[in-house]
Order: structure tokens, then sequence, then C-alpha cells
């Protein structure tokens, strides 16, 4: 039996040409990624990601178009699943709201599951901000497209 983890992320650019990224802490692991989560079973993508940022972000957002959608084989770092991970541009509807950190793993508190965010210059992103190899992938892609 083969198992597949479908992940949806969201692409969140602001007026100052930064993309919002989440820094986190589980399972003792640290890790740099996009906003967003997994698939639950029922839920389209784009329903996923928005309650993903809703549970995330407390934010409310709208899908503006699709990026990306993992084209190569990618075994899941937590267990033995393959992941396939889907990209969205979006925008926030309502106000961020959220605390910003200017440092990686800069959290708040110390009980797991642990969470922070960051903007990082859309000029200045390397695929080495990222922890997992789809995301690196992506961060290539939105360097390419600038």
């Amino acid at each position: 039996m083969y198992l597949f983890n479908v992940r949806v992320y969201g692409l969140l650019i602001n007026e100052n040409q930064e993309i919002l990224v989440s820094d986190e802490q589980e399972y003792g692991m640290r890790f740099t990624k996009f906003p967003g989560g997994g698939l639950e079973y029922g839920e389209g993508m784009t329903d996923g990601l928005k309650r993903e940022f809703v549970e995330e972000c407390n934010l409310d957002i709208e899908i503006i178009n699709h990026f990306y959608t993992t084209d190569f084989f990618v075994k899941s770092a937590f267990n033995e699943s393959q992941i396939i991970s889907v990209y969205y541009v979006v925008q926030n509807k309502t106000p961020l709201e959220l605390i910003i950190k200017t440092h990686p793993f800069d959290f708040d508190g110390d009980i797991e599951p642990l969470q922070s965010f960051r903007w990082i210059k859309l000029s200045e992103i390397k695929e080495s901000d990222f922890t997992f190899p789809i995301d690196q992938h992506v961060a290539k892609l939105l360097l390419q497209s600038l």
C-alpha cells in the first residue's frame, strides 16, 4: 500500500515585495516553510488552504492563482508517505494581525508545536532559506519569475 500526503501552501506577497514564511518546531525538528499544511479528507485544495490560513495565521485569504504542483518524488521527512504539494498565490482579504519576527525560529514559548512568521524580500529569497525540497524548488521558481 502506498500512502500519499497531500499538502497545500500559500504564497502571500505584501506591498513591499516580501513573501511570508513560517518557522516551526515540531517533533524536535526545526523547519522553515511557506504557510499551509495537510489537506483533510473531504476538502478541496482551495478550501484546505483557506482553512490552514485561518488556523495558522487567523487570516481570511483569497486564492489568486495556482503557482506549482509537485512534479517529482519526495518522501515525507516525518513518515513513509509520498508528499504531493500544491502552491497558490494568495492575498489577504482581512488585515494581517500576526506578530512578525525578524529572526528565524524566534518563538514565543517552548511547548511544541511552535511557530513564528517573518517576511523575506522576494529579490533576496534563496533555496537554502527553506528546509524541505519542494519549498526549495518553489523558491527557485519564484526567483525565476522575477
